[in-house]
């Protein structure tokens, strides 16, 4: 299946194509919350690209969250849109599986095989994380290790995403392991997304006006302190 991928979850913005679960191309931007901007331009090139290569979209395949909001919502609008358009099923991925996806791409094959525990994180401010443990998806306020509610044991811990680097300071055991620079990418929405298909139903199009992406937590619009506005 050929399948066009969209990861704007955090501050990274990309867009792919894949084919079978394999990534043909990707466009990615890690500088900055430009989502709004970039998207749409990656998503013409990829389908430019698609189309020289005889490639028909099949899928769109979303990384669905837990995240920033601004960027979730960027994200599912234009894939529902696109589903839509292309009369074509939208495949929701949840995100920390994502960043799970990249950091056994980062891991040596032999740690990989010894089945390290992954603890991925995606900022929710201040100290707190979205975190996925054993399979759950949780909200954390970090003050150390044991905020995680992890048996004490001398197995590897590896953690990593954009809530992780804040936590080294109060981190202290020694087989808990940051791995810097792993973040959510539209290529690993691809790969999941082959799997999940075979196991799953997408959402077919007749269904994307219940969709919504998977916040964890309720937004709350704070009030606005600039003069003038309320």
């Amino acid at each position: 299946m050929t399948i066009l991928c969209i990861e704007t979850s955090t501050s990274v913005c990309s867009a792919a194509i894949c084919k079978d679960g394999e990534p043909i191309s990707q466009c990615i931007c890690r500088e900055g919350s430009n989502h709004a901007r970039l998207l749409p331009r990656y998503i013409q090139q990829l389908l430019d690209e698609a189309r020289q290569k005889g490639l028909a979209i099949q899928a769109v395949a979303l990384s669905e969250g837990p995240g920033s909001y601004t960027g979730l919502r960027i994200g599912t609008s234009t894939a529902k849109g696109l589903c839509y358009g292309l009369n074509i099923p939208l495949i929701p991925v949840p995100t920390l599986q994502v960043l799970c996806e990249a950091a056994k791409r980062e891991l040596s094959p032999l740690t990989t095989h010894l089945s390290p525990l992954l603890i991925p994180m995606i900022d929710a401010r201040r100290m707190e994380v979205y975190t996925m443990i054993n399979g759950e998806t949780k909200a954390v306020v970090v003050e150390n290790e044991e905020s995680f509610n992890l048996q004490p044991s001398t197995f590897s811990v590896y953690y990593f995403g954009d809530g992780a680097a804040k936590c080294q300071a109060v981190f202290s055991r020694p087989n808990w392991h940051f791995i810097p620079n792993i973040v959510p990418e539209a290529q690993y929405v691809g790969v999941l997304a082959e799997q999940i298909i075979n196991n799953q139903s997408p959402i077919a199009n007749h269904q994307l006006a219940y969709y919504e992406p998977y916040y964890l937590k309720e937004f709350v619009a704070a009030q606005s302190h600039v003069k003038g506005l309320k």
